[in-house]
């Protein structure tokens, strides 16, 4: 069983977060640096699954890491059409990113819905990433996932405990489970661990519920063009938290 060491990122992550920072998304610094160091702490020639990688801000935080440790990332994502994802467009850019930062031959892109290709997956994997559609059903599946993983490999959930959806989903779907505890978290990306919990983990997850209804207040007021309000909750900025 291959072990998973809690690494600091080295110091090569302020050269790899100037080339993310470049890119539009809604990673921050500090979750970066979570990914940055969850996929540098795997066993050398590992494999990393991320779900949900727009123009690939945080694909090249992973691959930069999985690259000094001669693994790989498979990047999921189906670049639809709409509003908020670009289609065709953001896959472009997308590639383009990737290669210009350097990890070209890093990625492997499967462009097709997680809950699709979950299907017909077999292979085995390190680390798993999930920032794909934020609804309760997606997040569930996507939680599936966690199959191919082995003991003690992390799980990095983003927008948990900020999203409506994905907070449901990990209330329904991890808080009970048997294989899944909870760490910590770096704003709303939040890292578990294929395990089993304990008690004290449980109510870590419940924990964090005043946040959770925190943010949802303050999408709220955002809505509502109610700002200044948002600000006496300590949000100060145009965008949902995240």
């Amino acid at each position: 069983m291959p072990e998973y060491p809690q690494t600091s990122a080295d110091g090569r992550f302020s050269e790899i977060w100037t080339l993310a920072d470049d890119i539009p998304g809604w990673l921050t610094e500090a979750q970066a640096e979570l990914l940055h160091e969850q996929a540098l702490a795997l066993p050398s020639g590992s494999l990393a699954v991320e779900m949900g990688s727009h123009q690939g801000r945080s694909t090249v935080v992973l691959a930069h890491a999985l690259d000094q440790r001669k693994s790989r990332l498979v990047a999921i994502d189906p670049f639809v059409d709409g509003r908020l994802f670009g289609g065709g467009r953001t896959r472009i850019l997308f590639e383009k990113n990737i290669a210009t930062s350097g990890v070209a031959d890093v990625v492997e892109l499967v462009c097709d819905y997680s809950t699709s290709a979950r299907k017909n997956w077999t292979r085995g994997f390190d680390l798993l990433y999930i920032d794909g559609k934020h609804d309760y059903w997606t997040v569930g599946d996507d939680l599936k996932w966690r199959v191919h993983l082995p003991e003690g490999a992390p799980v990095l959930i983003h927008d948990c405990f900020s999203s409506i959806g994905v907070t449901l989903g990990i209330l329904v779907r991890v808080l009970p489970s048997r294989d899944l505890r909870y760490e910590r978290r770096a704003g709303s990306l939040a890292l578990f661990r294929v395990g089993r919990p304990s008690g004290r983990d449980r109510l870590r997850i419940l924990a964090e519920l005043p946040w959770w209804l925190r943010n949802v207040v303050v999408k709220i007021l955002l809505r509502l063009r109610l700002r200044p309000v948002a600000r006496l909750l300590g949000h100060d900025s145009p965008y949902d938290p995240y």
